[in-house]
């Protein structure tokens, strides 16, 4: 029988003491065999205990290779070159410190890879709440709402397919050497330029509902409100390179917030903008207080009428106000 391929599994991590051992337990329960795996965790500097937790790991579990390696950059995309560079395996499959792969997870990628469903494999979230408050469960089911995400498969029910992105996701080492590492000059959406280069090279990202993961969202509104403004900012970066792969749902926020700006703005002066800034609040609010009277009585639980529409609405404005200061500001800074 010949031996299963290497597998090197990546994980960027900066300050994760809370959530770091949850991660390593998960990669010591994978299905693949523990002698052609290891794990490579790019640490950017952490100020807490992150490495004292990794170190008792690697000491009560000798029989699995986990080596940290100093992230100096201090980013997502450079800590994931970094683990690259130094790690070995054929196959990587980058996971995330906010996660827990279930067992199968390393053999289902590698399966994936071997009956040639796709250059970047991955699979699905299951999101759970990041704290034990009304919020943050709020939050976490908003982080997979249609109307939170769009048509993001890998945060909903999804089935096997092509796709423009996947979280996280796997691929052959000989990838990177053909189309590339991760863009540097992005402090997020990384991801997906690494995907778009993948799709225009020839090659297919492929979701499989098999993989799943559970990932922790974060846990305050504040929190939410500052990886959106992130996620929009940086997405802007990337359209300006790849402008084609703007999509309906990633117009739609900084649409809506340009077209809120502009009426409160004129609401100052004219007094039908009153009615028409009225009117779309009304309208959107609507809507998001529905969704949420609607998952409240599904999932019976009450706090979800006003942590639902919260938490959608703080993603939009935070996405969508990102994403146009990055336009506004964009002819004046340099960026890769």
């Amino acid at each position: 029988m010949p031996m299963p391929p290497f597998v090197s599994i990546i994980v960027p991590c900066y300050n994760e003491e809370p959530t770091i051992r949850h991660l390593l337990d998960a990669v010591l329960a994978q299905t693949y065999p523990h002698a052609q795996m290891e794990l490579v965790i790019s640490d950017g500097m952490s100020t807490d205990r992150t490495r004292d937790v990794i170190a008792a790991f690697q000491n009560e579990h000798a029989d699995l290779t986990v080596r940290v390696v100093l992230n100096s950059a201090r980013t997502i995309p450079s800590g994931l070159n970094q683990a690259i560079r130094e790690s070995r395996g054929e196959i990587i499959v980058r996971l995330d410190a906010h996660s827990i792969p279930i067992p199968e997870y390393v053999e289902r990628c590698v399966a994936a890879h071997e009956s040639g469903k796709g250059e970047n494999v991955g699979g699905v979230w299951e999101i759970r709440a990041g704290a034990e408050t009304w919020i943050a469960n709020a939050i976490s089911f908003a982080a997979a709402h249609p109307l939170g995400v769009g048509d993001a498969m890998y945060r909903l029910n999804a089935k096997a397919g092509a796709v423009d992105t996947v979280p996280f996701g796997s691929f052959r080492r000989s990838l990177v050497d053909k189309i590339g590492a991760f863009d540097e000059t992005l402090l997020a959406n990384e991801d997906y330029e690494f995907n778009t280069r993948v799709r225009e090279s020839g090659g297919t990202v492929w979701l499989d509902p098999s993989i799943r993961s559970v990932y922790f969202s974060r846990s305050t509104l504040g929190k939410l409100a500052t990886q959106y403004w992130r996620y929009g900012f940086w997405k802007f970066k990337m359209l300006e390179r790849y402008p084609h792969t703007l999509r309906w749902r990633q117009a739609l926020p900084p649409l809506f917030v340009l077209i809120l700006f502009v009426l409160i703005v004129l609401s100052l002066f004219i007094g039908i903008a009153r009615y028409f800034l009225a009117a779309q609040l009304f309208v959107y609010f609507f809507v998001l207080v529905l969704a949420g009277t609607k998952l409240a009585i599904k999932k019976n639980t009450g706090s979800l009428l006003p942590g639902l529409p919260l938490a959608i609405s703080t993603m939009h404005m935070a996405w969508g106000a990102g994403f146009l200061w990055s336009g506004i500001s964009s002819p004046f800074t340099k960026h890769g």
